[in-house]
């Protein structure tokens, strides 16, 4: 549950109450070192809502 925390310390709401997370702060709560090696795991994660069906602007604010 320590996670869990972790990232709803670091969860945002915009003006129409959606939630979001800044992958600056992701970057850092997940104990990356590198900035490439994290910009895989995003690169991943976008091929994966892709994969589902789902629209990869929809949950990511860059495509």
């Amino acid at each position: 549950m320590a996670n869990q925390s972790l990232f709803e310390s670091r969860k945002h709401t915009n003006e129409i109450g959606q939630e979001y997370w800044n992958v600056s702060e992701l970057f850092k709560v997940l104990e990356y070192i590198k900035w490439d090696k994290f910009l895989n795991v995003i690169d991943k994660a976008k091929e994966a809502y892709k994969n589902s069906g789902f629209e990869v602007l929809d949950h990511f604010s860059r495509g």
